[in-house]
């Protein structure tokens, strides 16, 4: 590791220096005000004093960027198995009209008590006694209260056995589909909810679970999985708003899919478009945004702290809509997130993404989704769904947070791995393809 400390008038002559002597691959550890020359404590310059550091063997570095560009031939054959989770965004053909979404209002997240109370076993109170001609309706109430207080204790229960009772008592085409879900990696408890809940629904229409084919339980289990996934509908960039912000942890390509957005806006919307940088600490997402934004010959800003951005959007006063990348960090970190905080404080119309890598365990995934609500994120992107055989995450999140879902990518091609999230296309594939036995 090389570390050296610099002296200078401005950010900007700054970055000059450590790209020059330490490369593009430099990482600024720390920058401070500081004050040097004058005599008795008059008269004195303002400096900014820069730390930056990159390793010390060049040699790695540059073995590792063949490999890369190695690995993308593999990386775009992979991606066409995981196609088909989205519909395109561009496309020379004109778009067909789909059916309106629906709005529902978000459900608000149970309390502890609340949460408490769902898991507790509930006492059995029988349904209250009907009129003759309402008796059958009574009954299927009743045998629907009866099912949801097993399913309440079993979810109750610790252990092996109870796990054991409730595969059992699922007809066997639901219980091979609960087990195709974990697979994919939703979590246990939401997997057998989707079951249970697909299975009540059946009975209230007069069908008999037991006696539903592999495919009829598919297509049940299928149906319960985009109504979770859209129980907010999907929204592409709000095309009304002029600051978009993108938010996320570092490494899951936020500066890639916004040049792909970049590219949409421009190409597909004729809008005229801005970047905004605030990701400083890397020296080399800052020229891999310039790089994409000569390409579309688009203005790009670096900004250091709130007033610089605020100077940078006085600049862009022209621009249609402005994009936004902000600096992937440890988000764990109350510092980082105040400095957060004071970018995304604008009061123009906005619009925020959350961005998250599928790669991601989930319990990061939660984890980074919890800290950035008090953003008033309201829409999560889903990259690198090339580099995983899963999306079972994608259920869990949204069944954990009032989140829409957009858009999902698939590789690292400008402008075209990007999509608008399909719900029918990603219930297909965490369910599969049921076969008769």
């Amino acid at each position: 590791m090389k570390v050296k400390k610099y002296i200078v008038d401005s950010m900007p002559d700054a970055l000059q220096k450590i790209r020059t002597e330490l490369g593009k691959d430099a990482v600024i550890i720390n920058t401070k005000e500081i004050r040097v020359g004058g005599f008795l404590g008059m008269f004195t310059k303002k400096k900014v004093e820069v730390v930056a550091a990159t390793d010390s063997n060049p040699e790695s570095a540059a073995t590792a960027r063949p490999a890369i560009a190695a690995a993308r031939p593999a990386t775009a054959a992979a991606s066409s198995s995981l196609a088909g989770l989205s519909a395109p965004i561009m496309s020379p053909a004109p778009v067909a009209a789909t059916r309106p979404a629906t709005s529902v209002r978000p459900e608000p997240r149970p309390s502890f008590e609340a949460a408490a109370a769902a898991t507790s076993p509930a006492p059995y109170a029988p349904a209250p006694a009907a009129p003759s001609g309402a008796k059958e309706d009574a009954l299927l109430q009743e045998m629907k209260q009866m099912k949801e207080m097993m399913l309440r204790l079993a979810q109750a229960q610790t252990g092996t056995g109870a796990a054991t009772a409730v595969e059992e008592a699922l007809p066997p085409a639901f219980d091979a589909i609960r087990s195709r879900l974990v697979e994919q990696d939703v979590l246990s408890e939401l997997a057998a909810k989707l079951v249970e809940d697909s299975i009540l629904r059946l009975e209230e229409e007069g069908r008999p679970a037991s006696e539903l084919s592999a495919v009829e339980a598919g297509a049940a289990v299928k149906s319960a999985i985009v109504e979770l996934l859209t129980k907010r509908p999907i929204e592409q960039i709000r095309q009304d708003a002029r600051i978009v912000h993108f938010v996320g942890p570092t490494g899951v390509g936020k500066t890639t899919t916004i040049a792909k957005l970049a590219a949409e806006q421009t190409l597909k919307f004729r809008k005229s478009i801005g970047l905004i940088t605030s990701d400083t600490y890397r020296i080399a997402a800052i020229e891999q945004l310039r790089t994409y934004a000569s390409i579309l010959n688009v203005p790009l800003e670096v900004v250091f702290s709130a007033l610089d951005l605020q100077k940078a959007l006085d600049r862009m006063q022209d621009r249609d809509m402005i994009l936004m990348d902000t600096a992937g960090r440890n988000f764990r970190n109350e510092m980082a997130v105040s400095e957060l905080q004071s970018l995304l404080r604008i009061e123009e119309r906005k619009d925020t993404f959350l961005v998250l890598s599928l790669s991601m365990k989930y319990s990061d995934m939660k984890a980074v989704t919890d800290n950035f609500f008090r953003f008033g994120v309201e829409k999560v992107l889903f990259t690198k769904a090339d580099e995983t055989a899963t999306l079972g995450s994608i259920v869990n999140l949204l069944h954990d947070f009032p989140l829409s879902l957009s858009y999902v990518t698939h590789g690292q091609n400008v402008p075209d791995d990007i999509h608008i999230a399909d719900a029918r296309n990603m219930a297909d594939e965490l369910v599969g393809e049921p076969h008769e036995e």
